[in-house]
Formats: C-alpha cells, structure tokens, sequence
C-alpha cells in the first residue's frame, strides 16, 4: 500500500474512532438517563463530563493515528488534531447560542495538545519497546 493511502487511512482511523467512541458514550448517557433528552439543555456538571471523556477519547484517537502512520506519527496525529479544532469551530458556531461557552471553546483548545499527547503516547511505548528488545 502506498505511504499517502497509509497516511490517509492513519488519520481516518483516529477520526472515526474518536466519532464512534464519542457517539457511543453519548448514546449510553442519553439511554441510561444520566443525560437528558436531546435537545433539552445540560447543566455545566454534565458538560465537564462530557469534555472529560471526549478528551480522553480524543487522546486514544489520536494516539491511534500515531501508532499506524507509515512516518512521522506526531505530523499525523497534529493533522487529526487540526481537523478536531475545525469540527470543534464548526460545532461550537452551531451551538453558540445555546450558552456553555466554555464547552466549545474548551474542545477548541483542548484539540491540539491531545493529539500530541496521543502522539507522545505512542513515541513512549514505541521506544519503550524498542529499548526492552
């Protein structure tokens, strides 16, 4: 397979994973009733869950994407970091009105800096692997 599709699909991997692992917690909230219906306003304290376990997510995808790119896994899990700040822009525009602003910033500003950590991650256990062969 060529490095660009590697790449390409190292990115997608990390992106999809963090959509359905994000969905997925969403939808147990929501069913368990922890969260209320959709559409129906969250107080701050389930926000704070909510970014917590999305940055939590967010680092694991991005410590994905670092872990199948073909070269240079920190580029790659900044790109994913990168397309996380403008869905998080996107998201944040589109839900501005509804007040929590620190919710959308906070995902915002939290983008860059998981996909490095998701990235330093991997460059820890990949060298922690090599030293101990």
């Amino acid at each position: 397979m060529k490095t660009t599709t590697r790449s390409i699909l190292s990115v997608l991997a990390g992106l999809v994973t963090i959509f359905a692992a994000s969905s997925a917690v969403d939808a147990v909230l929501h069913a368990t009733g922890f969260y209320p219906p959709v559409g129906d306003d969250m107080s701050d304290g389930k926000f704070v869950v909510a970014f917590a376990y999305r940055l939590v997510i967010g680092i694991a995808g991005c410590w994905l994407t670092a872990r199948l790119a073909p070269a240079r896994p920190m580029k790659h899990a900044l790109v994913l970091g990168g397309i996380g700040v403008v869905l998080a822009t996107l998201g944040a525009a589109a839900m501005w009105s509804h007040g929590h602003h620190w919710y959308p910033v906070g995902l915002i500003a939290s983008s860059l800096p998981s996909a490095w950590l998701g990235a330093s991650l991997e460059a820890r256990a990949a060298t922690s692997v090599v030293t101990a062969s």
